[in-house]
């Protein structure tokens, strides 16, 4: 058992798949932030737009 652990601490086989994917995670936690402070900025954008044109007519 402990041959086990000694050899999975050393290889370095699996560290480029798990560097990644957290750099996947990274990615897409910046877009979801992204995205959520686009989507009320194009919300309000509309509403705005929305309130003159029926406050004009």
């Amino acid at each position: 058992m402990k041959n086990v652990l000694r050899r999975l601490w050393k290889e370095e086989e699996g560290q480029d798949l798990v560097e990644y994917a957290l750099l996947l995670v990274l990615i897409s936690l910046v877009a979801v932030a992204t995205m959520k402070t686009l989507g009320e900025a194009v919300s309000d954008a509309f509403s705005n737009a929305t309130a003159n044109l029926t406050t004009s007519t």
